[in-house]
């Protein structure tokens, strides 16, 4: 799209010099900073006079080694993300005051992430030739973090420039070639990251736009020389193209609403950058692709904080509100305004400050914090509303959601997935749907623990989130699950959602490896508005398995009544002053037998979202036919309590 549009030739007419790209105000306009609204500067000002005299902490090289030894993340994340906060809070702080106060503080810490050996993190050192162990600072990689370091520096010159000066001359010109060196010299002369989508393989996936804004940003603060700023402005287009031109074409972000923050949203950072520094000549956003990218975002939205959560999504997210109004601001979509609108209401941003979007705190990110606080007026006495959209139906991406009635949480949601299983952030959940009941929870994804080493490695799918036994009521056909990869996926799947029926079909066969002999297995997923959900299987087998066991995921309290065929669901709370629903499920007590057991959780990332456990309840029929049907159906229980 982008590169096919406009030209090397289009970009050296049209990009700003570095001297003439003024994208926010700088430390030395002082009335742009002494304009912002009362709370946020509080808070700011707060958090950077608590990094007065900071102790840096130290990141020495067995620690380093803690993930390629243990493969826990969390030992090194945490004192390299903290560099970088205090960092931004520090720059901000000095920002808004503009007393000087805060520069030798600010300087330390650029000192300190310039004197860093490698700016990314242990998990992503493998791409150099040396492996998974130390890093070799003679071969500088780019990846998320690297990316986002270099960002953080590039805003911190920008934004304080001269003033650095009164600390050394030498700290301007030591941040400027570190960033040359790590990032637009690496950018410049490299084409096998995977993230650049060079080598060609699946699809990419949100580091592409992610690390591009970060890299944008450097190359149009740093960069002074005019053909290289477009040569690689247009270098960038191309790899931006890599994610754009594949992406399917209904916007879906097929790993998870908490990662559009990342994808499609970090698109729009690097759209906007370039709108900014063309002057509006460079502007794709009346595109449909572009449009439908942001929209997804309410289109993935249950109620409060919860959003549709299938692959390695949290089902509590809590998106950033500046950006997705300002993204919709930018596409001419009220609806992703008012949705922002509504974000920033409830993140109480105009009293108790920004914040990045997510319960467990990113890299920081100060061009995000930017473009937040000079939005924030804009917010003020102005309400807002989530869309609760009556339906959604993305046909490229396979994935339909349905509720009772629109604008409201009252009543059913129901949404159901088919695709494939080679998707970014894999589960193995084709036929997969959850069930959520006046706004809460009743059967459940559960998400993804915290990431480690096995995460991302050959033994991904021993992990239990990963299996399709884990998901609700996806077979397991004698000791067979579904497979990963991308010839294992829905076939056939329709979607129509007319009146008082919204019905989803699918045959999920092809999902299963040739050791389960599974011939068709056609799924029909249904919700009948204000009465009840059903699920529908009929299916055709090679031969009878030993058994077929389905299973569901619940945060509620389970009591099982086998003599009437039901599954009682009472409300129960759980997680962070949360509650979940009540209801029951109904099934053929004559075919299955239910069980039910604990999952216990203790994990900090989902704990943090269902607390210590979660239920599973357990169906099986341990006498199974080479063909048949199973039906459940799920309805409420407004009484029931736990």
């Amino acid at each position: 799209m982008l590169s096919q549009r406009f030209a090397l030739n289009d970009l050296r007419g049209m990009l700003a010099a570095r001297a003439d790209w003024r994208p926010y105000p700088t430390l030395q306009e002082r009335a742009a900073w002494e304009n912002l609204p009362e709370g946020p500067v509080r808070v700011l000002a707060e958090a950077g006079t608590s990094r007065l005299n900071y102790a840096w902490p130290a990141l020495p090289a067995t620690l380093f080694l803690d993930f390629a030894r243990t493969g826990r993340r969390t030992p090194y994340r945490m004192p390299y993300y903290d560099r970088r906060y205090a960092l931004a809070d520090l720059v901000l702080a000095e920002c808004l005051e503009g007393q000087g106060r805060y520069l030798d503080d600010i300087v330390n810490g650029v000192w300190a992430i310039c004197e860093e050996t490698y700016w990314g993190v242990p998990a992503h050192v493998w791409v150099q030739r040396a492996g998974n162990t130390l890093p070799d600072k003679y071969e500088p990689t780019v990846d998320l973090f690297a990316a986002e370091t270099g960002a953080l520096l590039a805003w911190t010159h920008y934004l304080l420039g001269d003033a650095l000066d009164a600390v050394s001359p030498v700290v301007r010109p030591r941040l400027e070639g570190e960033i040359r060196a790590r990032i637009l010299d690496v950018n410049r002369r490299r084409i096998d990251f995977p993230w650049q989508g060079r080598l060609g393989g699946r699809r990419v996936n949100n580091w592409n736009p992610w690390i591009c804004s970060n890299w944008l940003t450097c190359l149009l603060a740093i960069e002074d020389d005019a053909q290289r700023r477009a040569e690689d402005a247009y270098r960038l287009l191309r790899t931006l193209d890599y994610f754009i031109d594949p992406h399917p074409q209904d916007g879906g972000c097929d790993e998870g609403p908490n990662y559009w923050g990342r994808a499609a949203a970090a698109l729009y950072e690097n759209l906007e950058l370039l709108y900014g520094a063309t002057d509006g000549q460079l502007d794709v956003f009346d595109e449909d692709v572009i449009r439908r990218m942001g929209q997804f975002i309410y289109r993935a939205h249950i109620a409060g904080d919860y959003y549709l959560n299938f692959a390695d999504a949290s089902a509590v997210v809590m998106p950033e509100a500046l950006l997705t109004y300002n993204y919709g601001q930018r596409i001419g979509d009220a609806a992703l305004q008012s949705f922002g609108l509504w974000l920033a209401d409830r993140q109480r941003l105009l009293t108790q400050g920004l914040n990045d979007g997510s319960d467990v705190r990113k890299p920081s990110s100060l061009g995000r914090a930017l473009a937040g606080l000079f939005t924030l007026r804009a917010l003020e006495d102005v309400a807002g509303a989530p869309p609760l959209m009556a339906d959604v139906w993305l046909p490229q991406t396979e994935v339909a959601c349905a509720r009772d009635a629109a604008g409201s949480a009252q009543g059913f949601y129901a949404a159901i997935k088919g695709g494939h299983n080679d998707e970014s952030h894999n589960h193995n959940d084709v036929g997969a749907f959850v069930v959520y009941l006046d706004g809460r929870p009743l059967l459940v994804d559960a998400g993804v623990e915290e990431y480690t080493a096995q995460t991302f490695g050959p033994q991904r799918y021993d992990i239990w989130t990963m299996q399709s036994a884990f998901h609700n009521l996806l077979p397991v056909i004698g000791r067979a699950q579904q497979r990963p990869g991308a010839q294992c996926k829905a076939r056939r799947m329709q979607w129509n959602a007319e009146g008082a029926v919204a019905r989803a079909e699918l045959d999920i066969a092809a999902a299963y490896g040739p050791e389960a002999g599974v011939r068709t297995w056609v799924r029909a997923f249904v919700l009948e508005r204000g009465v009840e959900v059903r699920i529908r299987d009929v299916y055709q087998l090679e031969r009878v398995p030993d058994a077929i066991v389905f299973s569901v995921l619940t945060p509620c309290a389970v009591t099982l009544a086998p003599e009437t065929g039901a599954v009682r669901l009472a409300r129960a709370a759980f997680g962070a002053g949360r509650q979940s629903a009540a209801g029951a499920v109904h099934y053929d007590a004559r075919q299955l037998d239910a069980t039910v057991e604990t999952i216990a959780i203790q994990d900090e990332r989902m704990g943090a979202v269902w607390g210590d456990s979660l239920r599973r309840v357990v169906f099986t029929c341990a006498q199974p036919e080479a063909e048949g049907e199973f039906q459940f159906t799920v309805r409420s229980d407004r009484s029931a309590t736990a």
